[in-house]
């Protein structure tokens, strides 16, 4: 429902966007994440057919967003980080008013008005103008009004900036009861926690290209390796001799009197296998469990290691160093 192809956007000198390919399917959230000005907002606004690119294509709903740019508008619900509003107008008004650029008929537009100031909890709240909003509130306001005409896209650009913890669950919520097989949904977000919570991909993208593209399970493995387990004896032992026992088995990472920290890359088969050999040697394993890694970890390993490759990125003619390999490899894998 959303296709991008070597899409890119140039201001001046400056080369904002370079050559995305991307593609977001039925049923899908695919969210983009970035450090600022990596390019996110820009691939955002030329995908809602409000920039235009400077190369490449992309479509939305089949539509061209260049050539059926009116169309695609109509397909698209839009939430910017900084929706402009008209504080004059009441909530009531505001969403009539968009909903009537949008082609809804008056009974229509009340309808679904009525629904979405309900489901946002500003139900009592849609006589006043929005000029005496909070800030959550008028991030919520905003969303509805990307929701008016129930679009099968959607593009929010920091869906919860502003809001306090209870509207922020309020809006992710309800962006998971917006997820159907008909819907596509893009999601920027600099809550990297948000993001592992709500998005079924993940694209990375920095200094105007993306640099990792996969599920949080499948960057996780690639960039921090096979997943790391603990397992607790019931009291203190010589766990360490133990260690080298394991070695044909998995990787010991650390090794105390009652845990054993190891890597296990097929932990249905392994584990098993572990439990069975410290019950042989009457040792009571009163828990094994794979320690959790956060999006965060994968994050800030992906844009480290992209930041310093361009560190060590040689002069025209030079080659590419050791670094810039791996993450030409890392990207080309995943795209």
């Amino acid at each position: 429902m959303i296709e991008a192809h070597r899409l890119s956007k140039q201001f001046g000198g400056f080369q904002a966007v370079r050559e995305i390919d991307l593609e977001v399917r039925p049923g899908e959230l695919l969210a983009l994440l970035g450090p600022n000005g990596a390019g996110k907002t820009t691939t955002v606004r030329m995908l809602g057919a409000i920039l235009r690119p400077s190369g490449g294509s992309a479509r939305i709903c089949g539509l061209d967003v260049v050539a059926q740019a009116q169309m695609v508008r109509g397909k698209v619900g839009l939430l910017t980080e900084y929706p402009g509003l008209y504080g004059r107008m009441a909530a009531t008004e505001y969403l009539d008013f968009f909903g009537s650029l949008l082609g809804l008929d008056p009974a229509t537009r009340r309808r679904r008005a009525d629904l979405l100031l309900r489901q946002f909890g500003l139900w009592e709240a849609r006589e006043r103008k929005l000029d005496g909003y909070s800030k959550g509130m008028k991030q919520k306001i905003a969303l509805v009004r990307a929701l008016i005409h129930d679009p099968p896209v959607l593009f929010l650009d920091e869906p919860t900036t502003a809001m306090d913890p209870q509207s922020a669950r309020t809006v992710r919520d309800a962006i998971g009861e917006l997820r159907n097989a008909d819907r596509a949904i893009l999601l920027t977000t600099h809550n990297l926690a948000e993001a592992e919570i709500l998005a079924d991909r993940i694209a990375i993208i920095s200094g105007g290209r993306i640099i990792a593209l996969g599920t949080f399970g499948e960057l996780s493995r690639q960039l921090l390796g096979a997943p790391l387990y603990e397992l607790r004896l019931a009291a203190p032992h010589q766990a360490a001799p133990l260690s080298p026992a394991l070695a044909d088995l998995v990787t010991v990472e650390e090794a105390s009197g009652q845990s054993l920290r190891f890597r296990c890359a097929e932990p249905a088969l392994i584990n098993p296998q572990i439990l069975a050999r410290f019950a042989a040697r009457g040792l009571p394993v009163v828990a094994l469990a794979e320690l959790p890694r956060s999006l965060e970890d994968v994050y800030l390993r992906i844009v480290s290691e992209e930041q310093g490759a361009l560190r060590q990125e040689p002069g025209p003619g030079q080659g590419s160093g050791a670094a810039s390999e791996v993450l030409r490899q890392l990207i080309e894998a995943e795209l």
